[in-house]
């Protein structure tokens, strides 16, 4: 710490942060989580647990004088035996809505995956602090967007001026939830994740409920996306169902309609987004279950491939061509009594022709290039004029 500065340490409260909707007490400070806690107590699914601690859109907000910001964190970092290591996370720093600095915390939690053999080793590490120097002077909204793939405990908050709840802007709140795509895998960085490209675009504030693996369909889903204040709700549905080879066409049309069902009981006339599957050849006419295919990682890289075979598609094994329309039929049948309920064909975010120029490193997951494109293309079709989110509506 610089001994030059006067520091002021600041609580950190629910007050500071947007995008989360539960604040457990730890330890060693407060743990963002992304479902909230009677939700989190009706699943023991440990992607689950780990995707919604990792807190993709979520961010300190607060309003400053201050010149320098130290954020002491203790990220849990996940190691892959045999896969090339990730980089730490990196956390974003916004001044009055512009990019002004990156910095990541060295250290931390250790969770050393095997994932061959199906087992996990957790090793405590040190807290690390995060400092952003020569900021501004003057009075300014400051945001620090945390890591969108590393969960992070908030220990310590310290400026050298005070600081203050970021005002209400009167900006529309957009909730969105989604499979990995939505949380942000491979995005450059948490603001750059393109439902945060998005939101930027469409001057909204984002909660991003997607939740890498565990867009499923999940009851407790729906209930937290009922119960948590909107004006703009989207549900990108399909990809982790074919994933995880989960459900047949047969139950899959029931719990959408439960799903959505779930949501208009907390939101009845809140324009309601469904979202299918953007392209990933993969999976387009081959059911799942989908695995990593561990004979790359001797070429450096992880790629996945589908177990299915799509003689099943007889059989209702879904896939993501089957997903789309009949998440498309049953729009169509609900706008007879739901006007304010909207589709989006996933294909006009990424489809064929971006494929061929920007294909999915892993085969499943786009890259930083790739989330920035998705973003634009989200917020040109659904936040312009006569877009499912247009302001006029």
């Amino acid at each position: 710490m610089n001994s030059l500065h006067d520091w002021i340490t600041t609580p950190v409260t629910a007050d500071l942060l947007r995008g989360a909707l539960d604040l457990e007490r730890t330890a060693h400070g407060v743990l963002p989580h992304r479902l909230p806690a009677r939700a989190r107590a009706q699943c023991a699914d440990g992607q689950l647990a780990m995707a919604e601690s990792q807190p993709s859109g979520v961010r300190l907000a607060f309003r400053t004088r201050a010149t320098v910001v130290e954020l002491d964190t203790l990220p849990t970092k996940r190691v892959y035996v045999g896969v090339p290591p990730r980089p730490d996370g990196v956390y974003d720093l916004l001044v009055d809505g512009r990019l002004a600095g990156q910095a990541s915390v060295t250290g931390g939690n250790t969770v050393t995956v095997d994932l061959a053999a199906g087992t996990a080793e957790h090793c405590p590490g040190p807290v690390g602090t995060l400092r952003f120097a020569d900021l501004p002077g003057g009075a300014k909204d400051v945001e620090i967007w945390l890591p969108h793939n590393e969960t992070t405990e908030l220990v310590a908050l310290r400026t050298d001026a005070p600081i203050e709840p970021a005002r209400d802007r009167g900006r529309r709140v957009w909730l969105h939830h989604g499979s990995s795509i939505s949380h942000g895998s491979d995005a450059a960085s948490p603001s750059a994740t393109w439902p945060a490209l998005a939101a930027a675009l469409g001057d909204v504030e984002l909660v991003n409920l997607g939740l890498g693996g565990s867009a499923l369909l999940d009851p407790f889903t729906a209930r937290a996306l009922r119960d948590t204040p909107a004006d703009l709700i989207s549900v990108k549905i399909g990809i982790n169902l074919v994933n995880a080879d989960l459900m047949r066409l047969r139950a899959f049309g029931p719990a959408v309609h439960g799903f959505l069902d779930t949501i208009r009981e907390g939101h009845p006339e809140t324009p309601l987004l469904v979202v299918s599957p953007i392209l990933c050849p993969l999976h387009e006419d081959v059911p799942g279950p989908s695995a990593m295919d561990f004979a790359s990682l001797g070429s450096g890289r992880l790629l996945f491939r589908a177990l299915g075979d799509p003689a099943e598609r007889a059989n209702g094994k879904l896939t993501l061509r089957v997903i789309r329309d009949e998440l498309a039929r049953i729009v169509r049948q609900r706008r007879a009594e739901d006007p304010n309920l909207h589709y989006l064909d996933g294909r006009e975010l990424y489809g064929e022709a971006d494929f061929a120029e920007l294909p999915l490193p892993d085969r499943l997951h786009p890259d930083a290039a790739t989330h920035r494109r998705i973003g634009e293309r989200f917020a040109k079709l659904v936040f312009a004029a006569d877009g499912a989110f247009d302001r006029s509506r």
